[in-house]
């Protein structure tokens, strides 16, 4: 299978990584890797996987965790993602990244702890996103998906929003900003298993 990801880009948030998948295809259909533990050594070693399934006209977000890495990839449909980095000292504080991504043409996209992220279903969505800490409940934040300060310039302007999400504060009430974590391997090991609270908000 394939050792390294084509032609990786980085849209322009530090740390942040979008990776080309290849699908190897053929009568029967393709067949795509779509995660190696190499291709992001700075993370922590991926110790959860979830599945997201959202409704086109859905927005999710935006999120941010303190510890935790995520790492996407859409299995069917499209997503627009937005994204803004929140962290102290990062040489990208208050820069954001637009992108979409989609089933049709996979790629995987590496979020590093201290950046918000969402994403709108601009068709029903099907994502596989894996994380490098056990959710516990205790790393999650967020900031308002439509706070002018973040910018982001999403497809919809009334999405189909949580509860959770509905509330997030503005970005100026953020007053512990995350830090930045300069890549590298990361040495602290993810937490003890614990049940996952059920209910509206988890995850992205």
């Amino acid at each position: 299978m394939d050792s390294e990801p084509d032609q990786v880009v980085e849209p322009g948030i530090a740390g942040v990584r979008v990776l080309p998948l290849r699908r190897h295809e053929d009568a029967r259909g393709w067949l795509a890797e779509v995660y190696r533990r190499a291709w992001v050594p700075e993370a922590g070693e991926a110790v959860q996987a979830n599945v997201s399934v959202s409704r086109r006209g859905v927005l999710r977000g935006l999120h941010f965790h303190r510890r935790q890495a995520d790492y996407w990839c859409v299995l069917s449909g499209r997503a627009f993602v937005g994204l803004f980095d929140c962290r102290e000292g990062s040489p990208t504080r208050g820069h954001r990244a637009e992108l979409r991504l989609s089933a049709d043409a996979p790629r995987a996209l590496y979020i590093p702890p201290g950046v918000a992220h969402g994403f709108y279903a601009e068709e029903d969505v099907v994502l596989l996103y894996l994380v490098d800490r056990y959710f516990t409940g205790e790393d999650e934040f967020g900031v308002a998906w439509d706070d002018p300060e973040v910018g982001i310039a999403w497809p919809a302007r009334d999405p189909v929003l949580s509860e959770r999400d509905r509330s997030n504060p503005p970005l100026a009430a953020l007053a512990d900003p995350p830090p930045f974590r300069p890549a590298g391997p990361a040495a602290e090991p993810p937490g003890p298993s614990r049940p996952a609270p059920t209910g509206p908000g988890r995850g992205p």
